[in-house]
């Protein structure tokens, strides 16, 4: 998620000067947002070469680590004030159990994903069609996500562990939606704590 208005909206979460852990973080753009607006200090974690290269490029402490295989051993707890996890959660099998981790490494952990309840996506589900939108941009058969969640869905997992959210609410291009996020917003956004 690169979009600077939804970096912005997603940082403003974040207190600052925190140390931040930002897993599944991509090429390094919101972990270098965070310390450059936000005077945050941390390390992303992340699997792809490219990825990596250009996290290190940008000046983010960088692991090349595969989120599957957990975070128990690497961590101890609450070693971090946050943990991100945007647009990762739709992409891991083991998304509940890294979850409850992202909440077990960090003090809060906030959750960005794209949200499928979007009506955009359910008037293209009403027409028969797997929905191919900016937020999911790949067909059915090619799509890097192994789930779809809605904003709806995530507050029952977070209940369903324990989870206290903090605040919660919807992106729209760059925008916060408050009002009937799951039917008006592309992302869903969380921060939670144990």
């Amino acid at each position: 998620m690169s979009d600077r208005l939804t970096m912005q909206a997603i940082a403003q979460l974040v207190p600052q000067g925190a140390r931040v852990l930002d897993l599944g973080c991509g090429d390094g753009a919101m972990l270098a947002y965070l310390q450059e607006h936000r005077g945050c200090t941390g390390y992303g974690v992340e699997l792809d070469d490219t990825n990596v290269l250009a996290c290190a490029e940008r000046g983010v402490n960088v692991l090349q680590l595969n989120l599957e295989q957990g975070l128990l051993g690497m961590f101890a707890d609450q070693s971090f004030d946050v943990v991100l996890q945007i647009d990762t959660l739709q992409h891991l099998r083991n998304a509940e159990v890294m979850l409850r981790e992202t909440l077990r490494v960090g003090r809060m952990g906030i959750v960005a994903f794209p949200n499928f309840a979007h009506w955009p996506n359910r008037l293209s589900v009403l027409k028969g069609r797997m929905p191919v939108t900016k937020r999911l941009p790949y067909e059915w058969y090619d799509t890097p996500n192994i789930r779809v969640g809605t904003y709806a869905d995530f507050a029952q997992l977070a209940r369903k562990n324990n989870l206290r959210v903090l605040d919660s609410f919807g992106l729209q291009l760059g925008e916060v939606v408050r009002v009937l996020p799951n039917l008006r917003a592309g992302t869903a956004v969380f921060k939670l704590q144990r």
